[in-house]
């Protein structure tokens, strides 16, 4: 599901303010919403959500090309279009976007992630034929010139040196999908090496645009105070008219198996030692998955999990712990971190992870824990639904990353069908040592012998 040290969504550095709105209804305990779906003839999937709680909109439009999409050698260029979007079209020049959507009472904002990038607005409702015109303004007829590509480049390499050079979190990160992944494009950041950054030229710009921007490669997804009919009229007078293009490429992940456990010792100015685990597990669709989003929770779901009971509260070594599994197209990581308390080591640290591991995949699991273990997840999900903007999100998420957004409203049924004896079985199956990557992070001394 994705908390600390996941491989991160990178966004333009500026926040969007959530949008309130109720309209999640519940039966029988799944989380439903109301969803009107259409494919225009260029192929554009829209997915409308009407909830009429408060007159504001959500806009998202999900591109389905992310860092999965790229290759070695042009790693990097889904988050520069995710900058470069923002630079206008044929009928909205320069700088435009954000001083109309601002100008209507809405903000603006994108992020990538390995699966997708995503463009997203919220604004009142009376500006919604505003926004659908810049969106397919830029869709249709994005301005990639060598000013802009320089500009946006030099934007992205700082974003680069921020995030992950400069930064220890970062580095472990990277180190831990560059080791754990051989073949797999999910081995590389969002943000890309700084080498591809540098030399992605104007051809190949333009080349990616024309593929990877495509109707027929997105999905639009408006939530709110929309009448879904009048929508649909709007975004076919914006958007119709916008060619279908030839798709990208297909991604081939596959993975070879892995023999061995690796190993990754990270040096840097930092406060602690921390030791970070990734564990090669499966796909968001595997059946598994259900199984191993609980077996998270048992492990890192509050105070009252098994990480932090161990190594936070009883031996008084760790002062963070985490453990999570990232939803993806491909086979993903799952992920256990641990930060040590002063005075104490890695390998305290190590040890204990390895211990509470062990334990998980020897069993068993009480039924109060798994029990709240599903309440967690069920929270979390309702959760991300309560604004118009968390559902649209959700919506195409589900969409791009599950393959069909009814799938969202399946979620919880899976998680309630997960057993003690799933749980234990995925960790003795997923959870061993040959199958992960180790990254040790070893803070290097000053000069006066000070981390």
């Amino acid at each position: 599901m994705g908390r600390l040290l996941r491989a991160v969504a990178v966004s333009r550095l500026r926040w969007v303010a959530g949008v309130l709105a109720l309209g999640v209804a519940s039966r029988a305990g799944a989380v439903t919403l109301p969803v009107v779906e259409r494919t225009l003839p260029n192929g554009l999937l829209v997915l409308i959500h009407e909830d009429h709680s408060l007159p504001v909109i959500s806009s998202y439009v999900f591109f389905r090309s992310g860092s999965r999409n790229e290759h070695c050698g042009q790693t990097g260029i889904a988050h520069l279009f995710e900058h470069m979007m923002f630079n206008g079209g044929r009928k909205f020049g320069p700088g435009v976007f954000d001083d109309v959507i601002e100008g209507n009472g809405g903000n603006t904002n994108g992020y990538t992630t390995k699966d997708f990038t995503a463009y997203l607005n919220n604004f009142p409702t009376e500006a919604l034929p505003v926004v659908l015109d810049l969106e397919s303004d830029r869709m249709a007829h994005l301005a990639i010139t060598a000013k802009n590509l320089e500009q946006e480049r030099g934007i992205v390499a700082e974003e680069r040196r921020m995030r992950i050079d400069n930064e220890v979190s970062g580095v472990m990160q990277e180190a831990l999908y560059l080791a754990a992944y051989v073949r797999s494009p999910y081995r590389w950041n969002t943000v890309g090496f700084m080498a591809d950054i540098k030399k992605i030229t104007l051809a190949e710009a333009r080349a990616y645009f024309e593929t990877s921007y495509a109707p027929n490669n997105a999905v639009l997804v408006l939530a709110g105070d929309v009448q879904p009919e009048a929508a649909f009229t709007l975004v076919e007078r914006y958007f119709g008219q916008i060619p279908r293009r030839p798709p990208p490429g297909p991604v081939d992940a596959t993975e070879p198996e892995q023999q061995g456990e690796r190993r990754v010792q990270v040096r840097r100015h930092a406060e602690l030692p921390a030791v970070l685990m990734g564990y090669h597990a499966v796909d968001a669709l595997d059946a598994d998955r259900p199984a191993l989003d609980v077996a998270a929770q048992l492990l890192s779901g509050g105070e009252s999990a098994r990480l932090f009971v161990d190594l936070v509260r009883e031996q008084e070594i760790a002062t963070t712990v985490d453990a999570d599994l990232d939803w993806g197209i491909d086979p993903e990581l799952f992920t256990v971190y641990a930060q040590a308390r002063p005075g104490h080591t890695s390998a305290e640290i190590e040890r204990r992870l390895d211990a509470v591991l062990s334990a998980l995949a020897h069993g068993p699991v009480a039924p109060a824990e798994l029990a709240r273990a599903r309440r967690q997840l069920r929270a979390q999900a309702i959760r991300g639904l309560k604004t118009v903007s968390g559902k649209a999100n959700k919506l195409g998420f589900a969409q791009v990353v599950l393959g069909d957004y009814h799938r969202l409203f399946h979620l919880e049924d899976e998680w309630e069908a997960v057993t003690g004896e799933d749980v234990v079985r995925v960790a003795a199956r997923y959870l061993v040592p040959t199958q992960r990557t180790v990254v040790v992070l070893d803070p290097l001394l000053d000069e006066k012998g000070a981390r």
